[in-house]
């Protein structure tokens, strides 16, 4: 979980920063003299990371692209399956544990069953063995792998937060980047994420120059669309009526192991204003110390908590957490979350994105 540092602190860490950076600089100039190098593939290859720590919407975009290209190609993901407890290649299913996978390829496989899914912390063998998987994979999302170098995509995408411009990073620990500002230059596209969806065309020309782009790189801007609550359990009952919650003043007891859930807070007080707030880090495995907290928030005296609210990925893992009783599963709901363009620049984003895989889809049987 990232919290922004106090100035003093941040001197504090200042050298070991440095130090970070030496070890972030001679591994990058190793890729630029071709001492180490990345591998093309003969299939189309797009890549969605960040050069921060967490917290830049990597997940719904990568699903974004999913939804976009599973009608008309035969798309898989790839991840690392971050905090996972295997190792290895595997491709993921809707019942797979998310110990085995980790929790953010186990949501994408829920939400989009036809898609193949796979983790491998070795992006080239994983997608070696993709191609070799039944189906003829077309094209590969590789999710989280800004900093993966041993993979050379066709199309990288950068993701950076509106609400922490790079310009005003450090790299860690002192900050959250994990490379320099200047890393930028590989990206083919970089989409500013989790802008206000009125922001407005000035500050738009701001960012855009504090990016300083070159010419060939395009830039979007997009924000998060909340959908409807929805179970996390097949016994969830149906969500209260928005009437009901506020004439009877029903509270929401917020669960969270994510790194910003601020935005996820602001839209549940759209539903009620009553908010007990639960934060864990993020990719939190819930544990029986952490149902026990839960149960005691949810049975807090005075507070009428009647619907337990949380994220889609953290839904993952407490479908699979043990000790929860009937009554928290009958009335938990997760938010799911989409990636919106901002002014109607999707279409391009769109257009570029299946106009690259139609001209490179993989029609080899190896890679």
């Amino acid at each position: 979980m990232q919290y922004p540092l106090q100035p003093a602190l941040k001197v504090l860490l200042s050298p070991l920063s440095a130090i970070y950076g030496a070890g972030v600089l001679l591994r990058n100039t190793f890729f630029k003299w071709g001492i180490f190098r990345g591998r093309e593939f003969p299939l189309p290859v797009i890549s969605v990371g960040n050069i921060t720590v967490g917290g830049t919407g990597k997940t719904p975009h990568v699903e974004y692209l999913a939804a976009l290209l599973r009608d008309k190609f035969n798309v898989a993901v790839l991840s690392r399956g971050y905090k996972r407890k295997t190792r290895g290649f595997a491709v993921v299913s809707t019942e797979s544990h998310v110990e085995e996978v980790g929790d953010e390829p186990l949501q994408i496989k829920r939400k989009y069953p036809d898609v193949t899914v796979a983790v491998d912390g070795n992006r080239v063998r994983g997608i070696q063995k993709l191609c070799r998987c039944k189906g003829r994979i077309q094209a590969v999302l590789l999710d989280d792998a800004f900093q993966h170098r041993w993979v050379r995509p066709g199309i990288s995408v950068l993701l950076t937060d509106y609400s922490r411009p790079l310009k005003d990073d450090m790299l860690l620990p002192a900050g959250s980047l994990r490379e320099f500002v200047s890393a930028k230059e590989r990206a083919t596209t970089v989409i500013v994420t989790k802008c206000p969806p009125d922001i407005k065309p000035i500050e738009r020309r701001i960012i855009m120059t504090d990016l300083k782009l070159f010419p060939w790189q395009s830039l979007f801007f997009t924000t998060f669309s909340y959908g409807d609550p929805r179970p996390v359990f097949s016994e969830t009952v149906p969500f209260p009526e928005r009437e009901i919650i506020r004439s009877e003043k029903y509270g929401i007891l917020m669960v969270t192991g994510i790194v910003s859930p601020r935005p996820l807070r602001k839209h549940l007080r759209s539903i009620s204003p009553r908010i007990r707030q639960l934060r864990f880090p993020d990719h939190h495995r819930f544990g029986r110390k952490d149902v026990a907290r839960i149960k005691d928030a949810w049975n807090s005296p005075g507070e009428n908590l009647r619907m337990l609210i949380t994220t889609e990925k953290d839904a993952a893992r407490l479908r699979q957490t043990t000790g929860l009783d009937d009554e928290l599963k009958r009335n938990m709901y997760y938010i799911p979350v989409s990636v919106k363009f901002i002014d109607g620049c999707g279409e391009s984003f769109n257009k570029k994105i299946i106009d690259y895989v139609g001209k490179n889809k993989r029609d080899h049987i190896l890679c």
